[in-house]
């Protein structure tokens, strides 16, 4: 397995990913509908944005992406076939890490406030810290990534 910048060519893949989830399940038609299409999401992976992606050989099968202007992790999916092998962490690490280099000191992240949902012990575990339920219905998780004082 390895880890890499994601690039437009992967675009496609990522899609496949996004959509093969068991939870936080969108269809296309639904990413769609919130601004997430194979046109918009390149635009995502430069500037002040950026992604990366596991693959295992030439399949890509996991990605996270991050925004450094709001200091987010927006995107973290992992195919059903590739769960429990640290390739979530692993990409988390790699967001965290440009972030912080980006010069962000404290990052975010929202996901289903359902306690239930594994992504909530997942952030948990690697040091986020609960941050309170948005006017959406989701759970908002900080992390300082460095301490400045």
């Amino acid at each position: 397995m390895t880890i890499r910048i994601a690039t437009p060519a992967d675009v496609p893949a990522m899609f496949e990913v996004r959509t093969s989830v068991r939870e936080n399940q969108m269809s296309l038609l639904e990413l769609a509908a919130v601004g997430i299409t194979p046109a918009t999401l390149p635009g995502m992976l430069t500037g002040s944005g950026r992604g990366w992606v596991a693959c295992d050989g030439d399949q890509v099968v996991a990605f996270a992406m991050a925004e450094a202007g709001d200091a987010t992790i927006f995107a973290l999916f992992v195919r059903q076939s590739h769960e429990g092998r640290g390739l979530g962490r692993c990409l988390m690490q790699a967001a965290e890490c440009w972030l912080s280099a980006e010069g962000c000191t404290e990052v975010w992240l929202l996901t289903d406030a359902d306690l239930r949902v594994r992504a909530n012990g997942f952030y948990r575990h690697l040091g986020w810290m609960e941050d309170g339920i948005q006017e959406e219905g989701e759970m908002r998780f900080k992390k300082c990534l460095r301490d400045d004082g």
